[in-house]
């Protein structure tokens, strides 16, 4: 029998306006795993990232977890033919960016490796947004006919998904948009119900990330999902490069790669599992659906050639609530009037999550 994993990695970021979590640009890159019994065939791999028009250099760590993720299974035997990117691509040419061409991901920042240099660009700009991460997932045949690439996978294959980037309570953010837990969860379940996997594993980089899994995920379609946080709490950032001014990765991605790239053919998904769990100290690590699944090896969802480029190694010396980096970074830099304006739109934003949880509340004791 024919056996082929599939890969696809997501990340998404969010920034507050003036009062809400709006206009963001999202980057998926896309790449999909397929593998024979002996050698991998194909990989999908999905990342996303946020607007430039309400974003600075600053935020550039999640796109590096990005490009970083892609390196690790570019390196691991998936052949390019089979990767499909979505990202908005603003980093790594920005004028903020010091290094113009190159986006570093690892504890050395700036010194460390460019973890950008042959990224495919597949997906860019206004071409990212929910309806067409959701299409790719379920191969839509309209973006197929459009020359677009999409997950192609069948009843025999391995898929998995990567999600970095900033969240809320069952959303995360696009450009224009949110997707939300509801619709996600009903393209998982039609993909299981069309045999468009064998096993499916999505990890989800994000503040609240659990809540996109949490009471949702049913345990008998064949999917294993792990998340950087609880449903209620907020995940972080790592590796402050004071050159760049900026933080260059996320704790629980960074970790579960860098796990990736000290592993062997044999380590399992569940060990992998564990190591981000123990080194993932600010935010719950959580796991969740078929657990079953987590037995694998990770060779069979990331390929198995060890990767050429580890990353790996150093401890974190600082972490920001991903929720407050704008503020911490406004604060950092000085200015004052940013910061003014992100407070302000702080405290709208936490008033109305407030109002709207007191407001269920109050319907469910109605009840």
């Amino acid at each position: 029998m024919t056996m082929r994993s599939y890969l696809i990695r997501i990340t998404l970021y969010g920034v507050k306006n003036h009062q809400v979590m709006r206009h963001m640009e999202v980057n998926p890159i896309v790449s999909v795993v397929a593998e024979e019994p002996g050698h991998i065939r194909k990989c999908f791999t999905f990342f996303s990232e946020l607007n430039p028009k309400w974003r600075q250099f600053q935020f550039n760590f999640n796109e590096a977890d990005v490009y970083h993720a892609y390196q690790i299974v570019k390196a691991n035997g998936i052949p390019e033919e089979n990767i499909i990117v979505m990202h908005y691509d603003d980093i790594a040419n920005n004028r903020q960016n010091k290094y113009p061409g190159k986006v570093y991901n690892g504890p050395t920042g700036h010194n460390g490796t460019d973890v950008y240099h042959g990224v495919p660009k597949h997906y860019t700009g206004k071409e990212v947004t929910p309806e067409n991460f959701l299409k790719v997932l379920a191969g839509d045949e309209g973006l197929k006919k459009a020359g677009k690439k999409v997950l192609e996978s069948g009843p025999n294959d391995h898929v998995f998904i990567f999600f970095d980037d900033h969240g809320a309570p069952d959303l995360v953010a696009f450009p224009d948009k949110y997707l939300y837990a509801e619709p996600l969860m009903k393209t998982l379940k039609q993909m299981h119900q069309d045999k468009k996997y064998a096993k499916l594993v999505f990890y989800i980089e994000a503040c609240e990330s659990g809540s996109m899994f949490d009471k949702l995920l049913p345990t008998d379609i064949n999917i294993y999902a792990t998340t950087a946080s609880l449903p209620n709490e907020p995940s972080y950032t790592c590796y402050f490069d004071k050159d760049l001014g900026t933080d260059v990765g996320d704790v629980y991605s960074v970790y579960w790669m860098e796990n990736t790239e000290l592993a062997t053919k044999d380590t399992t998904l569940q060990e992998q599992f564990a190591y981000t769990k123990k080194k993932t100290t600010t935010s719950h690590v959580m796991q969740y659906g078929d657990l079953s699944i987590a037995k694998l090896p990770i060779s069979q969802f990331l390929g198995s050639k060890k990767s050429s480029m580890s990353l790996a190694g150093a401890e974190l010396t600082r972490t920001v609530n991903n929720k407050d980096y704008p503020l911490v970074m406004a604060q950092q830099s000085g200015d004052y009037p940013e910061l003014s304006v992100l407070s302000t739109g702080r405290q709208f934003l936490d008033t109305v999550f407030e109002e709207y949880v007191n407001s269920i509340q109050h319907l469910m004791n109605a009840n």
